[in-house]
This record gives structure tokens, C-alpha cells and sequence, in this order.
């Protein structure tokens, strides 16, 4: 069998597929996806696309097996993209990030959904600048506060690949969004007293700001994912001089890219993934870490997940390596776990890990879709997954794909 009749074929261990939305043609799918419990009862699932024409859309999960467009929009223009969103009651916060620096719209939308066939805006969040693409991603669970990996006017990196740092935003007045904090790691902006930072020697993505998680078990802390900075914990106490707590990097000799870390408050540990951003293998191993946090100066790694079989799935089609999370948003519909955790492997798709043991994950279902029609990549491009609070579980493809429902069995 020839690796593209692989790809064609659907794979799936302790689950089954529920339903299949293609967006209308528009299934490109980047890493937001937030659920609304509209005040009809409706579950409303929020997507973020990976690039454009599209902006968002949202889909009536109610059913999940007969899912139903709700709205879906536009974007301004062809360079920008909204890849990341998030829910909090009725409000969305949308992120927009640029291809060139200087561009908009750059920053974030705050949209009143309590109407989700008619989002209405409400403010934009100007973070565009001569150094700044605006906004990667953004985290907004608690209808207070966005954090965000954003560049900003007044910020201009030493290397233009550092151009996006962690801000929090105050948007208590949702008219008036309002910067009252920052930090950036040292050393990569123009006029810090700190050395460059070390370039990765192979694949340098950056010392950016990815993941910007910040839960209310730890208020006080922020935890980022930092791309080749690797993973970073603030004390956020005073959220107007954010400190740092600890940095753990693991690259090199590792190939960088640290993209989330999810805390475990109750167990101490942390779940950190570093995506995979170059095709057919060539940045792997690309992993999913647990690390020992009982001493968070001093972050331990204790694990990996077993990761999808190399031989199987490197030329498959397209990325594959690590990537996403359900990280368990505080959030009315999400279901929060500490002993399953579910995560993305591209065209390995979505996977979950028992993690009774945290010295020995075991994998304990999978889902992997068929290639989709017209996917650029021969695969599926598993980017992201939401586990709601039904038990039900929504996963998106990168490319062409679009929405799949699952129900597991675990």
C-alpha cells in the first residue's frame, strides 16, 4: 500500500465519528475553536480560520450529530488572518495578525454574540505598528481580561522574528480595551540591557509569545508557550510588572517551537507541546512533554507522549509532530480533565493519553481522518481540539477539512 492510500483511510481506536461539516467549502480551521451556551440553549461552536477569505465561523452543535452553519464572515482583505478566538459569555475576542509588519487590521475585535447569527463588534484593539504583525494568538476565558501574543507600536525586536511578546489586556469596559501589562523575554528587544538571545542553530522560529493561558485556580500566574524560548511561567500578581518565575528551555538540542503549556494545578504537572512547522518529518521528533511542577522555579520533565509511528505517518502527507491541546478552559461548556488529556498531531490527528501515571503516559483512543477533498497536503491537518462538557469532542483540520464531532469511548 502506498503511503497516499494510507492518508485516504480513516484510522480511529475507542472512537467514532458523529458528523463532518466542511464549512461550505471553507474548512480551513486555525486554533480557535470556543463553545457558547446561547441564552436559547443552543450550543454555538466558534471557529477561527487559519487564513483567509474567511474571518469566523459558527456552527449549532446542539446536535452534534446534525451540526449547522450559523454565520459565517469575512475578513477585511488576503493578508490577514483570524487564527485564534475565544468565548466568554456573550462576548468573542477575535485575533488578527498581518503577513507584513505595519499592515491592519492588527490586534484584536471584541464582537457581542448574544445575537451569534449577528455579531456585532464592539471595539477593536489596535496593536498594529511599523515593527508589528499584531496578534498570533489570544486567551480570554474569564470576561475580563485578554492575554495575547501581540507585537505593538512602541515595541521593535532586535530580530524580526521576536516581533510578538505577552500583553494584558483590561477589557472590563469592553468599549475601551486597555493595556496594563507586558513582558518580553530578555534581550530580544532593541535597547534591552541583556545580550541577544542564542539563535537555534537549524530551525530558528523566533522567541515569541504562542500560548498566553492564565487560570483562575492560579490567578496569579501566567504560562507561555515561547517558541524557541520555551516555556515560561510569570508571577502576574502585579499585572502592570509581570516577573518571571521560571524559563524552562529544552532547545537545543531540541528543535524549538514550544507552543502551549496547559498547568495541572492539582497534580503539579505541566503539559507542554512544541508544534511541528516543517513537512515529511523533518523538524521530528516534535513532542508532548509532562513536567514535574511541584517546585515551579525548577520545571522537571518526567515524560513524553508516545508519539504517532514515525514510519507510519512522517511521509504521510503535510506536518506531522505535536501541536494542540484541549486546555481546559474554565468555561461553562468545556469539560476539564487532569487525568485524560486530549491533543493534535496533524496528519496524526487527534489523540488522548492516560496520564494516571505521569512517569508513563499511554495512549488510549486516536482519530484520523481520511484525506479531505482538495487537501494541499495528501492529509488531514488535525490543528486543534475542544472537549465540551457532553463529553463530546470537536476537532478541525488545518487545510480543507473542516469540523469533525466525536464521541469517545475511553
Amino acid at each position: 500500500m502506498n503511503v497516499g492510500s494510507q492518508a485516504d483511510r480513516t484510522l480511529s481506536l475507542n472512537m467514532t465519528l458523529l458528523s463532518h461539516h466542511e464549512l461550505d467549502g471553507f474548512g480551513g480551521v486555525g486554533e480557535g475553536v470556543a463553545m457558547q451556551m446561547a441564552k436559547d440553549g443552543r450550543r454555538i461552536l466558534w471557529l477561527a480560520h487559519e487564513s483567509a477569505p474567511k474571518n469566523f465561523t459558527a456552527v449549532d452543535v446542539s446536535d452534534p450529530r446534525a451540526p449547522k452553519m450559523v454565520v459565517q464572515t469575512d475578513l477585511p482583505h488576503a493578508q490577514v488572518r483570524s487564527n485564534s478566538l475565544e468565548v466568554s459569555g456573550d462576548t468573542l475576542a477575535v485575533a488578527y495578525q498581518t503577513k507584513q509588519v505595519g499592515m491592519k487590521p492588527a490586534g484584536f475585535d471584541l464582537f457581542d454574540i448574544s445575537v451569534p447569527e449577528k455579531p456585532r463588534l464592539i471595539a477593536h484593539f489596535d496593536a498594529s505598528g511599523p515593527h508589528s504583525r499584531g496578534a498570533h494568538c489570544l486567551w480570554f476565558v474569564d470576561g475580563e481580561t485578554v492575554h495575547m501574543a501581540s507585537g505593538a507600536a512602541d515595541f521593535q525586536p532586535r530580530n524580526p522574528k521576536d516581533d510578538q511578546f505577552y500583553r494584558i489586556i483590561d477589557v472590563r469596559n469592553p468599549s475601551k480595551p486597555t493595556e496594563v501589562g507586558r513582558w518580553w523575554y530578555p534581550g530580544t528587544r532593541e535597547g534591552d540591557s541583556e545580550p541577544p538571545v542564542r539563535r537555534m542553530p537549524k530551525f530558528d522560529s523566533g522567541y515569541r509569545a504562542h500560548n498566553t493561558n492564565a487560570y483562575p485556580e492560579r490567578p496569579d500566574r501566567a504560562y507561555i508557550g515561547y517558541i524557541d524560548g520555551g516555556a515560561v511561567i510569570l508571577d502576574i500578581s502585579d499585572r502592570a510588572q509581570p516577573k518571571l518565575v521560571a524559563n524552562w528551555r529544552h532547545s537545543p538540542p531540541n528543535t524549538g517551537f514550544t507552543h502551549t503549556v496547559m498547568p495541572l494545578p492539582k497534580r503539579e504537572l505541566l503539559i507542554v507541546t512544541d508544534e511541528c512547522t516543517k513537512d515529511d518529518g523533518a523538524d521530528w521528533p516534535k513532542m508532548t512533554w509532562v513536567v514535574d511542577n511541584r517546585d515551579e522555579t525548577n520545571p522537571v520533565p518526567i515524560a513524553t507522549f508516545p508519539l504517532p509511528p514515525v514510519e507510519v505517518f512522517a511521509k504521510r502527507g503535510g506536518r506531522y509532530g505535536s501541536h494542540n491541546l484541549h486546555e481546559n478552559p474554565p468555561v461553562k461548556c468545556a469539560h476539564r480533565d487532569d487525568r485524560i488529556v486530549l491533543a493534535t498531531f496533524f496528519n496524526g490527528g487527534m489523540r488522548a493519553f492516560d496520564i494516571s501515571n505521569p512517569y508513563q503516559p499511554v495512549e488510549v483512543g486516536y482519530f484520523v481522518p481520511g484525506a479531505p477533498k482538495m487537501s494541499p497536503k495528501g492529509s488531514v491537518q488535525i490543528n486543534d481540539v475542544y472537549w465540551d462538557d457532553r463529553g463530546v469532542v470537536f476537532c478541525v483540520d488545518r487545510f480543507a477539512g473542516g469540523l469533525y464531532a466525536v464521541e469517545m469511548k475511553i
